[in-house]
């Protein structure tokens, strides 16, 4: 008898349970489908040329992401330019690269984000020229090495030149990358240099100490920020290069575009983060024109900010990487999104699936009690018709007796039992 009640018991349950079952997995299945995949362990970044400033900061940023069992696969390029084209190619496998800013914007690029501003990289003119050289217009006529195709540094000098008049047969243009523009302006074969770089920068470094060669200081440098809202007047101290030798001998005011770290829309979340993160570490440190702090800066003129950048910027990293290693804690996010759903389906299955459970096995003899009922009142209204009453109780007590109850519903069943009892003996009476 225990074995058939246990049996009766789990197909209930069964049956109980089976729709619930049915439930979390619709749920399961709609949670699925708003997980993010896994991120991939490996990043490819354009950068630029080797040496130069871009692929410095890639190969800080490589070491960062390295901690974290994160790959940068770091490519060369010709500079900011190339790298947009890069980016903006949907089919390329580039997702993240240094874009100066002025060299594009989102009305071509409705796939790409920013990850923000990380640092100035001023616009330094180097020439040999007699005299105090500090207007564009004065260099006019003269050869002008304005940055290799497809730089940052050729793009900005192009559009500066052009606003000033120059351009055409106005001036000898040569298209030099740095440190060939620096090498024809030593040999005499340039007489202005064109660089957007870090002061850090090789080139930069070396001109600024080079005997007989002049940094332009520009006087229209307001103007400029005003005009082009990409650009931001800076200004490099006095000495501040080398208190010893005083370089600069005066304060030199700049132009400086923004470095910027532009990113495709597919880009996974906790990538994104990752990236925020070593960029801060990266770039957040005083320097030469920045504060400590000031950079990076979460906002960019010309393509939208990433949203995960955005809030990184605003609350720091995600709650569980701050506690846990980076791939731990990517797991623990993509359960917790699942989880999530699935407990708000559970918990209530979890309270109602025994009320209902019982409410089954009950209903079975609530009915028979309710047969048990009707005869009471046809006895009462028809006493005499006694083998007729005993008929119907003897049918009521076979079917009872039948019944599929669970062992633990056994005292309710018995007491059904009892009370056939109390009619047969009111019968019999």
């Amino acid at each position: 008898m225990k074995l058939r009640f246990d049996k009766v018991k789990i197909r209930e349950w069964l049956i109980v349970i089976g729709p619930a079952a049915l439930l979390v997995l619709v749920a399961f299945a709609i949670t699925t489908r708003f997980i993010e995949p896994a991120p991939p362990r490996t990043i490819v970044m354009t950068a630029g040329a080797e040496g130069g400033a871009y692929d410095s900061f890639a190969r800080k940023y490589k070491g960062i992401l390295a901690r974290d069992d994160i790959t940068l696969d770091i490519r060369s390029s010709a500079g900011a330019g190339q790298n947009l084209e890069r980016l903006r190619d949907v089919d390329s496998e580039f997702s993240v690269g240094f874009v100066q800013s002025g060299v594009g914007s989102s009305d071509a690029d409705g796939h790409l984000l920013s990850l923000g501003r990380m640092y100035h990289e001023p616009l330094w003119v180097f020439h040999r020229l007699p005299g105090n050289v500090d207007r564009l217009p004065q260099l006019q006529g003269k050869r002008l090495a304005i940055g290799a195709p497809g730089s940052g540094t050729r793009s900005l000098a192009l559009q500066l030149l052009a606003a000033n008049g120059i351009g055409g047969s106005a001036a000898i243009l040569l298209e030099l990358g740095s440190a060939d523009a620096a090498a024809a302006l030593l040999a005499g074969k340039a007489d202005a240099a064109f660089m957007v770089a870090s002061p850090e920068a090789a080139a930069v470094q070396k001109m600024l100490r080079e005997p007989g060669v002049k940094l332009m200081s520009f006087a229209h440098a307001e103007a400029y920020a005003r005009r082009f809202p990409f650009l931001s007047k800076v200004v490099l101290p006095q000495g501040m290069i080398d208190f010893a030798r005083n370089i600069p001998a005066q304060d030199m005011v700049l132009i400086s575009p923004t470095a910027n770290l532009v990113i495709k829309n597919d880009l996974h979340p906790a990538l994104i983060f990752a990236l925020t993160q070593t960029a801060s570490a990266v770039h957040g440190k005083a320097g030469v024109f920045q504060a400590e702090g000031e950079f990076p800066a979460g906002k960019d003129a010309e393509f939208p900010m990433s949203a995960d950048a955005a809030r990184y910027y605003k609350s720091g990293p995600p709650f569980l990487q701050r506690y846990l290693p980076f791939w731990i804690a990517v797991l623990a996010d993509r359960l917790l999104v699942l989880l999530l759903p699935l407990l708000t389906v559970l918990l209530p299955l979890m309270k109602f699936a025994p009320m209902i459970y019982g409410w089954r096995i009950r209903r079975r003899m609530v009915h028979w009690y309710a047969e048990l009922k009707a005869l009471e009142q046809r006895m009462g209204k028809a006493p005499a018709d006694s083998d007729a009453h005993l008929a119907d109780l003897a049918r009521i007590e076979e079917a009872v007796v039948r019944l599929p109850i669970p062992v633990g519903f056994s005292d309710q069943h018995y007491e059904l039992r009892s009370n056939i009892d109390f009619v047969r003996r009111r019968l019999a009476g």
